[in-house]
């Protein structure tokens, strides 16, 4: 291809708060650089059904404190057929557009790779979800903030937990990474978090009840990650109102409100530095990788890596709720 000219962009996957402000980031960017910039709404169906529209400066103006985004987000069965693909990119060519920004998460970026290897399209992704769950960034967009929404409500949970003398088990997103979990564990001095890393190498409801939880304690939260691997809180309540009644059970499932709300700085801030840093990407010809933090310095990452490679989480953090939850 070409000098770039004009640059797409969509968000795609779960919703993330601070997904408004990498917009605004790549918009700003991309225009004082010179180039024009097209917005694509509901992801990569507005691709396929050609719901583009160009964008200026004012059209990303106050969106910064706004969680979801403006653009819209939504599944799209066509763009994984080979035909749905085909139409996209007669679209995109149709509306004049040179290469992709793609705001989201794994699944997101998955689709951007195959249709970059299709097409000769020069994609850049930005790492946009809750679960922190990509390989070559420190952080995603989004995660901050649903953490300290999680920590808000485990707060509240825990006055009335005291209150009556009773455990809980919180579930928070994640799917099958246990990030929220674990460090929204410490933040709010869970007792325990549950987390699909090490399901499968102890027995956590047995290894909590074992280290002597509760005996000085007249209430306990315990933390656990949505994934079939751990079963969810769910299947923790189940187990303990079985094997030992004498404890006073509830559970909460946080939801969908970890995935609301106005960013928190640390997410506009991260947002910010990651549109900004794909513009200049594609200016020096980069292509087909996803733009991420890590010791605070702005990183490449090639799609393959950051879809395929697990992102690791720090078992240390886990000794570290054990030891303070005593």
């Amino acid at each position: 291809m070409g000098a770039i000219k004009c640059i797409g962009i969509l968000t795609s996957g779960g919703d993330a708060p601070g997904m408004n402000a990498a917009i605004r980031a790549v918009t700003r960017a991309a225009i004082y650089n010179g180039l024009l910039v097209k917005g694509i709404y509901r992801g990569y169906k507005g691709l396929v059904t050609d719901e583009i529209t160009e964008f200026k400066s004012q059209n990303v103006s106050n969106i910064i404190q706004l969680g979801g985004t403006i653009l819209k987000t939504a599944r799209c069965k066509e763009f994984t057929t080979p035909e749905g693909r085909q139409a996209a990119y007669e679209n995109m060519k149709k509306e004049g557009i040179d290469a992709l920004i793609i705001i989201g998460g794994d699944g997101s970026l998955t689709g951007a790779r195959i249709f970059a290897q299709e097409f000769d399209v020069p994609c850049i992704g930005l790492p946009g979800t809750i679960d922190n769950d990509l390989y070559g960034t420190d952080t995603t967009i989004g995660y901050d903030t649903a953490l300290n929404t999680i920590l808000e409500a485990v707060d509240k949970i825990r006055d009335t937990a005291t209150s009556h003398e009773r455990l809980f088990f919180v579930e928070v997103m994640g799917r099958d990474a246990g990030f929220l979990a674990l460090n929204g564990a410490i933040a709010s001095g869970a007792e325990a978090a549950i987390i699909p890393e090490i399901s499968t190498e102890v027995d956590q409801l047995e290894e909590l009840i074992k280290n002597g939880f509760r005996k000085s304690k007249n209430s306990s939260i315990v933390i656990v990650a949505e994934s079939e691997l751990t079963g969810g809180a769910m299947h923790y309540a189940e187990r303990v109102k079985n094997e030992y009644p004498e404890y006073d059970v509830r559970v909460t499932i946080l939801g969908h409100v970890q995935r609301g709300g106005s960013p928190t700085a640390h997410d506009r801030i991260l947002a910010s530095r990651l549109g900004a840093a794909a513009i200049d990407a594609l200016m020096e010809g980069q292509r087909n990788v996803m733009i991420g933090i890590e010791n605070d310095e702005v990183v490449y990452v090639p799609f393959t890596k950051a879809i395929k490679n697990e992102k690791p989480i720090n078992k240390e953090l886990l000794n570290i709720v054990r030891e303070l939850s005593i």
